[in-house]
């Protein structure tokens, strides 16, 4: 155990001093904290943060890798035992889908351990209720999105701009845009580097290798996260990474499932799960229609890849600035707490079944939402709005 405090303390020294905007929105009194999210989306760095920065001397932390080679002879529940003896008091455990057993032994770390507080991370593809043992009345569950436009800003330039509730921009978005644009000088440009390579923190390490990092990322996620969650042999990984190929170079599209199934040479059963796995891997975006159900094998009425910068690593039409204006926004409403988005009959979005958006360019006229209730134009390339005319940079300080 000595030498795992002695690997928290080196990683403590080089933690960097820039918030996700999930660490100061998780209940940390909780006693069974599950942070899930994309692989390169800061889980770790937000652990260590805490440690460093919010837990205070009074207690006492470990961190650990579940993919460290201390478990080649030792069991979580042990590490448990051995940590609360010698006064331990919280237990960050780091992408616990690598480690076969967790959550029956996570559910034994709770019973057995109560004073112990206990944060686990893992991908965003994890089912916390269909492990070996069921935690979901146990653990409290949050979920790490890419960042936002307005943690971007913070990350490259060192601003911090405010974040705003959603009905507090629709009703206050002109006024909120002057706060921006003051402090940004000019929010299109900065907008536009969020667009390209601003999904993911280790952008901060360069962006000419960013895309290559992407990449990278991406095959990982696929052939070592998927197969981690749901055990799936390495055929069917290479089968998910065409099928991943094949929504990108087409996005947005409503899926034709007979013919993908027949181009790519795999069952319908297989592509519509695969869908669901690339979703729930944060690499692709499943929408409906508000009235429509939402099964184990229901297919999606529209695919999108799940940010813009996987359309800028793995799409040939990297110049569709429609396609990117509607990803970008559909992003910013996945995922997110108390909100939910489908398809609009009218318009392009439904947000929280009541709210039309349509996206468009400079000059987006109006005219697709006249005389509809609670209808928006979400326009690029605006720094002002006035009316139902909102800048579409602003949907990105919600969080």
């Amino acid at each position: 155990m000595e030498t795992l405090f002695d690997l928290q303390e080196q990683l403590l020294e080089q933690v960097d001093t820039r918030y996700r905007y999930l660490l100061k929105k998780i209940d940390w009194n909780e006693r069974l904290i599950a942070i899930k999210g994309a692989r390169g989306t800061g889980k770790t760095t937000m652990l260590l943060q805490y440690i460093k920065f919010e837990l205070g001397t009074a207690y006492t932390p470990l961190y650990v890798s579940l993919d460290n080679l201390y478990f080649s002879d030792n069991n979580l529940v042990s590490l448990a035992q051995e940590f609360v003896l010698h006064g331990g008091t919280h237990l960050f455990l780091d992408e616990v889908h690598k480690y076969p057993n967790w959550s029956r032994e996570l559910k034994l770390i709770y019973d057995q351990f109560p004073r112990l507080r206990t944060v686990f991370t893992s991908s965003s593809m994890l089912e916390i209720y269909k492990g070996e043992s069921d935690l979901s009345r146990r653990a409290v569950n949050y979920h790490l999105k890419e960042l936002s436009f307005r943690e971007f800003v913070l990350f490259e330039k060192g601003i911090e701009l405010p974040n705003f509730e959603f009905d507090q921009l629709l009703k206050d978005h002109n006024k909120i845009a002057k706060i921006v644009k003051k402090d940004l000088g000019n929010p299109l440009k900065d907008f536009r580097n969020f667009l390209n390579y601003g999904s993911y923190p280790y952008f901060l390490q360069g962006q000419n290798g960013y895309l290559q990092k992407l990449l990278r990322t991406i095959n990982l996620i696929i052939e070592v996260d998927v197969n981690a969650v749901e055990n799936i042999p390495y055929s069917d990984s290479l089968k998910i990474k065409r099928l991943l190929v094949a929504i990108a170079q087409s996005v947005p599209f409503t899926p034709n499932i007979s013919k993908l199934s027949e181009r790519l040479g795999i069952s319908r059963e297989f592509l519509i799960n695969s869908i669901k796995l690339l979703n729930r891997a944060d690499l692709v975006m499943e929408l409906f229609k508000p009235d429509k159900g939402i099964g184990q094998f229901t297919k999606p009425q529209k695919l999108y890849l799940n940010n813009t910068n996987l359309i800028r690593a793995l799409s040939k039409n990297v110049n569709e600035i429609g396609t990117m204006r509607e990803t970008f926004y559909a992003n910013m409403f996945k995922n997110l707490n108390n909100h939910e988005i489908h398809l609009a009959g009218k318009g392009d979005f439904l947000i929280d079944r009541k709210y039309i958006f349509e996206i468009g360019e400079k000059g987006k006229s109006t005219r697709q939402i006249k005389g509809l209730d609670n209808a928006y134009v979400v326009r690029d390339d605006i720094e002002l709005g006035s009316l139902n005319v909102i800048p579409l940079y602003l949907f990105g300080l919600l969080y």
